[in-house]
């Protein structure tokens, strides 16, 4: 009784300061239970969470180490990728308790940008230090320290990026970096290279020595004739490409100088490998690696690494999703050399879903509308999911600016609320109101992984099934999701798990898009200012791209069509034309990946570039009728906004 009034006693005489710091060490400890099942103990314990002191605020394992060991003996420091948070812990529980006094509260610098304020509590136990691995795709190599020191300086040398003389180098200044040709020039224009033409000079000299011992160590068995040199900034980075199967022979070798970086590898069934690569180093693509994974670099300014020496063997890499033994790295000037031999004759493969020589002559059909369950699945596997893990970090980079009426749903919950934001894509919404508990979950693991180093809880979730207890949610949100689906049956579906997620009394916002783009004498933004010479330039609430048909199918005919059939003759989907009226209600919707202004494909893109969403438009009233077969809600609003069918749904209480 007595230590219950000496505490009593402290907390009235505590401070101003005193009394935020308790507030925020109980509100760390709150979130640490709700999102990680762990509790924080009143009793000392050897081990402590400090909160705001994680990777995904921006601290590197360095900083932190530096500023606990000053405490000190540590026995370990966990990490958890992107998570805002760490678990330290100490070699006797006195040096636990002497960080727990002093440091609560501390300011930590992190570089010469950031600082944060680290909330330590202690924990009765931490995750495990561990560093997975996982296997690298198959035909690609990492080769460390290939070229010394001097001769990467020798070889940085031979760039001089003051040159304007286009006809020796073709050098380039693109958006996210600027790049130099030698041999042959990679053409933007058309994705290849005219290889009638080849740049005067040739190959600088001084690749000849690296050239050769590539060769002798038979990386490969072409002598490479073509060498692109890019340079990038911090920040910078390239989109994901293959390079293209007709343009170039098997083997691509890039060599990186100058500073560290992160290059992502995508498998088009959705498996993500990150392999950092450290200046001086050789990345040998051959076989499956070059010609069916993705690979390119996320433009940030620091990167997720192994602390230490990869204890993962020659075909492993550090898996960086698994992995608690990480540190940020920020990024330096780097320059790449990659080297390529020019093909002169088709590609013929062992991917041919991947290569332009062989798609050119096997062009593919429209999908039809799908007659069942399965059929659906596989339609948005193919037209949904797999399109939004390819283009993820392009469309995050179009989805800057929450929608206002979202906005105004979003910040009339109540401090403490819990929000499900299903769908949640780049995660725009999550950071709208602090003041709410916000978890989003997607489809696309790429667009989970920008949420989550974004600093926003999310996970990989179908929307039809989420791993949410029911009844756990204050608030729901749906924006442009459902209309994805490709059966009324799926789409009434998804509205169900909405409402199987809310409290009794909670709300759910929903937004499909609308097949009426005009609404009471208005054009939405989306058909405002349309000409068809420019559409591929402009952005709008659900598009970016330009349009594309399939082989065999006319623009003209779509807009021949009457608008009140849903689909083509024979149930084939008819390609939308961006801008423009729909003239179907199942349609597939273009989305054209671009680098930069003037440039229409990517490097390396081994097809058009352009890639179809299924979508199914909603016509006024069609959202209504469809949320009034769930049992258990009922409509307290609808409306359109900027060519979107809206309603607010509320859960029936219990009485």
């Amino acid at each position: 009784m007595e230590v219950n009034v000496e505490k009593s006693v402290k907390v009235c005489r505590m401070g101003k300061l005193d009394k935020k710091l308790l507030r925020k060490q109980i509100k760390s400890s709150h979130t640490l239970l709700k999102h990680e099942g762990i509790s924080t103990r009143s009793e000392p314990t050897k081990s402590l969470v400090v909160a705001n002191g994680g990777l995904g605020n921006g601290v590197t394992r360095e900083e932190l180490s530096a500023l606990l060991k000053e405490m000190g003996e540590v026995e370990s420091l966990v990490m958890p990728p992107h998570k805002p948070y760490a678990f330290v812990t100490y070699g006797s529980e006195e040096n636990a308790r002497k960080a727990h006094i002093h440091m609560n509260g501390q300011t930590l610098r992190c570089g010469a940008e950031n600082s944060v304020t680290l909330y330590l509590s202690f924990v009765g136990s931490v995750p495990c230090e561990q560093q997975a691995c996982v296997t690298l795709p198959v035909g690609l190599v990492l080769v460390e320290d290939f070229v010394s020191p001097e001769e990467e300086a020798l070889l940085l040398a031979a760039i001089d990026w003051s040159s304007t003389s286009d006809a020796v180098t073709a050098q380039r200044a693109l958006k996210h970096r600027r790049v130099k040709h030698f041999g042959f020039e990679f053409r933007y224009d058309n994705n290849n290279v005219d290889k009638d033409k080849p740049l005067p000079g040739g190959l600088p000299e001084e690749c000849q020595p690296v050239l050769e011992r590539i060769m002798e160590n038979g990386h490969t068995k072409f002598m490479p004739d073509q060498l692109t040199v890019n340079q990038y900034e911090s920040g910078q980075g390239i989109p994901r490409h293959v390079d293209t199967h007709s343009a170039f022979e098997d083997t691509i070798l890039s060599l990186s100088l100058g500073a560290k970086t992160l290059m992502e590898f995508r498998h088009p069934d959705g498996r993500v490998v990150s392999v950092a690569l450290p200046a001086r180093s050789l990345l040998v693509m051959q076989g499956e690696s070059r010609y069916l994974w993705t690979h390119g670099i996320t433009p940030r300014k620091f990167d997720m690494v192994p602390a230490c020496d990869s204890q993962c063997s020659s075909s492993t890499t550090c898996d960086l999703s698994a992995s608690n033994q990480l540190t940020l790295t920020k990024r330096g000037t780097r320059t790449s050399f990659t080297f390529r031999k020019i093909r002169h004759e088709p590609c013929c493969c062992a991917f041919p879903s991947a290569c332009d020589s062989q798609v050119a002559s096997s062009p593919p059909s429209p999908p039809i509308l799908p007659r069942g369950h399965g059929d659906a699945a596989r339609l948005e596997e193919k037209y949904v999911h797999r399109v939004y893990n390819t283009i993820a970090p392009h469309f995050s980079s179009t989805r800057h600016s929450p929608w206002p009426r979202v906005c105004h749903f979003l910040s009339s919950l109540s401090p403490g609320n819990v929000l499900a934001d299903v769908g949640c894509g780049n995660g725009k919404y999550l950071g709208v109101n602090p003041e709410v508990i916000s978890v989003g979950c997607d489809r696309s693991r790429a667009l989970v992984q920008i949420c989550a180093e974004r600093g926003f809880q999310a996970l990989v979730s179908d929307a039809l099934c989420v791993p949410l207890r029911t009844a756990t949610c204050d608030a729901c949100i749906s924006i442009a999701v459902i209309h994805h689906f490709s059966t009324p049956e799926r789409r009434l579906a998804a509205v169900k798990e909405l409402v199987r997620l809310l409290k009794p009394g909670g709300h759910a916002l929903i937004y499909v898009w609308a097949f009426e783009q005009e609404y009471k004498q208005q054009k939405s933004k989306y058909l405002k200012d349309h000409n068809p010479r420019n559409n591929a330039a402009k952005d709008n609430p659900e598009l970016h791209g330009k349009s594309s048909v399939f082989a065999g199918s006319n623009p003209e005919d779509n807009k021949k069509r009457p608008s009140d059939n849903c689909k083509l003759t024979d149930d084939k989907l008819s390609v939308h034309i961006n801008r423009t009226a729909f003239n179907s209600r199942d349609l597939l919707v273009p989305w054209h990946l671009k680098e930069g202004k003037g440039e229409k494909r990517r490097e390396g893109d081994s097809g058009e570039g352009v890639f179809h969403r299924y979508y199914h438009v909603f016509q006024q009233g069609e959202l209504e009728q469809l949320c009034v077969q769930v049992e258990g809600v009922k409509l307290q609003t609808s409306y359109h906004d900027q060519g979107n069918w809206c309603v607010i749904l509320e859960k029936d209480s219990i009485r």
